[in-house]
Parts: C-alpha cells; sequence; structure tokens
C-alpha cells in the first residue's frame, strides 16, 4: 500500500491522505478539552483564532443582504465585481499598487482554499516547490496534496533568509517550479523589507520561478514597521502572486474571504479551476466585504493596536519572570524559545506541561516542521487581564 494511502475495513484505499503526519496540535486541544470538562479554567493561547470582532458595520451590511432573497442563488466563483474592485482599490491606497480587476483578481474562499487550489493548476507529481520551514502547515501540504516534493527554507529571526531561499532553490532537484513565501511569518514572526522583496523577485526572473507571497499579516506591523506587499515592487506581476484576506487585517476569520492578486495568467489559470470547484462565497459575505475595505479603511489599525497591546502584556509579562526573548515586530503571534531547563525536553513536553500544570495552551513549535521543535507559539487571542492571568500562570510553574 502507498504511504501515501489509508485503507479502510473493505480494503478501499484514500488517496493523498495518508501522506499527512499525526496533528500534533491535536495534542494540546484533547488536553485543553479534558481539563475543561473536569472544571479547568484553561486559557488558550494555542489557536490563532481572533477573537476581536468583525466592524459592526460590516455584520448589518450582511444581515440587510441576507434578507434579499436574490442573494441566495449561487454567486461567482471568481467573485461579484464589486468585490474584485474593491480589493484592488485596497491594493492602490495602501501599497500604491495598480491591478486590474478583471484579470489581476480573483476572490478565494480563505488564503488556505486559495493556496490549496492554486497549487494544483501549478505543481504535480515531479515538481517541487520551495516552502519555509518552520511554517504554517498549508504551505507545505498544500503542494504536497498536488503531489509535489517539497524543499525547505530554514526561518528565524538570525537567518540570512535570502541566502537559505538562493541556497535552497540551486540544492533542489527537481528544479522548483514554486517559491513559497510569507511575510510577516507565520510562526517565526519573522519579518522583511522591500529591499528583500526586490531580490527575490529578481530572484524569481532570472530563474523564471514564480513566487507565491502569503500576505497574512498584511496589516500587524508594530513599531513603526509597515510590512510591504511583494507587488510593490516593479514588474513583480510578472513573476509573482500574492495571497490577501480579511481574516486578520479586518478581523473577519470566519466569513473566509481571501483574494489573489498579481499575475494575470496564474489568476485565471485560477479562476478556470475554480469554475468547475465552487460558485463562491455566500453572496451577502461578498457584498459585506466590500463595505469592510471601502468603508471602514481604519479598522485594521485598531486590530493592530490591540495585538500591539497584548503582545506588550504578554512580552514585559514573561520578561519580568525570566523568560525573556525579542518582541515580534508583526502578527499576532509570539515565537518564545524553550526556557533553557526545558529545551532538552522539546516543545511538546514543554506545551504539554504549560497546558496541564499552568492552566496555559500553547503550540508546541514542533507541529509546525523541522526548526520549530525549540520554540512554542503563543496567539495573541486573549485579552490583556486573560493574558496577565496566564504570565502569573506560568511564573508559578517554569520559574517557581
Amino acid at each position: 500500500m502507498s504511504e501515501r494511502a489509508l485503507r479502510t475495513g473493505f480494503g478501499l484505499e484514500f488517496r493523498r491522505i495518508g501522506g499527512l503526519p499525526p496533528y500534533v496540535f491535536a495534542t494540546i486541544n484533547q488536553l485543553t478539552i479534558e481539563l475543561r470538562r473536569a472544571g479547568e479554567d484553561v486559557i488558550d493561547l494555542g489557536f490563532g483564532n481572533p477573537d476581536i470582532p468583525s466592524p459592526p458595520e460590516v455584520v448589518e451590511k450582511l444581515c440587510e443582504a441576507a434578507r434579499k432573497p436574490r442573494n441566495h442563488r449561487y454567486s461567482a466563483s471568481r467573485g461579484i465585481p464589486k468585490l474584485r474592485r474593491a480589493i484592488c482599490d485596497l491594493y492602490e491606497r495602501r501599497f500604491g499598487v495598480s491591478l486590474d480587476p478583471e484579470t489581476q483578481a480573483i476572490t478565494t474562499i480563505g488564503a488556505k482554499e486559495g493556496l490549496s487550489h492554486l497549487m494544483w493548476v501549478l505543481l504535480q507529481p515531479g515538481d517541487s516547490a520551495v516552502v519555509p520551514s518552520p511554517s504554517y502547515p498549508i504551505h507545505i501540504y498544500a503542494p504536497v496534496l498536488a503531489g509535489a516534493d517539497v524543499a525547505r527554507v530554514p526561518m528565524g529571526a538570525d537567518e540570512d533568509l535570502f541566502g537559505n531561499l538562493v541556497e535552497t532553490f540551486e540544492r533542489s532537484w527537481p528544479r522548483p517550479r514554486v517559491i513559497i513565501l510569507s511575510f510577516p511569518h507565520n510562526p517565526t514572526t519573522a519579518t522583511v523589507d522591500l529591499d528583500f522583496m526586490r531580490r527575490a523577485v529578481e530572484f524569481a526572473r532570472e530563474n523564471e520561478v514564480l513566487i507565491v507571497h502569503d500576505f497574512a499579516y498584511a496589516d500587524l506591523g508594530f513599531d513603526g514597521y509597515r510590512p510591504p506587499s511583494i507587488l510593490e515592487v516593479e514588474g513583480a506581476d510578472e513573476v509573482c502572486v500574492e495571497l490577501y484576506t480579511l481574516t486578520k487585517s479586518f478581523s473577519m476569520a470566519g466569513w473566509r474571504v481571501g483574494f489573489l492578486l498579481g499575475n494575470a495568467e496564474v489568476v485565471q489559470a485560477l479562476a478556470r479551476l475554480k469554475s468547475y470547484l465552487d460558485y463562491g462565497t455566500f453572496q451577502p459575505i461578498q457584498i459585506a466585504s466590500i463595505i469592510a475595505m471601502n468603508e471602514q479603511p481604519g479598522y485594521p489599525d485598531v486590530v493592530r493596536d490591540v495585538y500591539r497591546s497584548r503582545r506588550d502584556a504578554l512580552c514585559d509579562g514573561l520578561a519580568r519572570a525570566g523568560w525573556e526573548f525579542p518582541k515580534p515586530r508583526a502578527t499576532m503571534f509570539v515565537w518564545a524559545p524553550l526556557p533553557e531547563q526545558h529545551r532538552e525536553a522539546g516543545s511538546l513536553e514543554f506545551a504539554t506541561m504549560l497546558t496541564r500544570d499552568a492552566k496555559v495552551a500553547v503550540s508546541p513549535g514542533v507541529g509546525f516542521g523541522p526548526g520549530g521543535d525549540g520554540h512554542v507559539r503563543f496567539a495573541l487571542v486573549e485579552n490583556e487581564h486573560r493574558i496577565g492571568q496566564a504570565v502569573r500562570s506560568i511564573r508559578k510553574v517554569v520559574f517557581p
């Protein structure tokens, strides 16, 4: 039986999912559930599920649009024209990037769906892709599910990110067709400047490879740092596409509204595939999303300030407890190296201990792939009072 297959009790093999590893985060999730069932108050800083409410005006527009029967019908897999125009206008305002809403923009059902289906039109068995490591899992497994091999670029605050990218590409065989990047980076919170993006675009042009940039944390830069869009680089749309989403910037996680932008041929290839797969997001959601981008342009600033305050509460509190490391410049996460006395045990055992004894759930770094095991990831999805409670609990357990 293929290692990429699973077999049922009556002999039917399942394809692709057999190649997926056990979901490490499930260990912490299950422990959290068991403790809560036993009456324990567990502060969950593991799953990056935004708790900040979506803009009220957008919610009202959703309700209004949902009451109209004409919006209950099938929509368009590419996204309705006004929504595609709205994302292009947002890019013009925020990044100075001009895009054609007809050819260079398509709506996706969240960034994960967009990335996964994009890999279907870019990769097949025998191909390879360059991906970050450690990594948000879908960046690794979207190419794997398309049948491709992956070559991993070491990530981290102290890494030569561009040098690592070049080295990984040049030693990979078969020659990679796709490079997946994502800055600001989840989970490591690594950031880059526009010069890095210029170098990456030039490298892609010289080597005739496509860059797919997941820009999930586009608006969550702190302390004066503004994350650059790769499409700000002149000529980037010749060799790049970018995924943007309303999930973090507008705190609309459950709405599942994302976009693929940039190279027209790639965008249209995904549009052709999606025309066979779906009829688009529920149309009232698309209509409300137009309001988010056109009429609530300052909401990402509100969201960013909330995450910055939570970052400070967590990092400053842990530093006072004896667990000190640099504050992240971006994202809604904190990527923390394991305290020295716990490094040998590894991130899963340490995360399990925090959940069991401190009643604070975090994500073990090993769940993000090779290179992640020396860290845990905190998601800033609780208010400052709860974060302070978590810090006090961690101090009692880890630094008694």
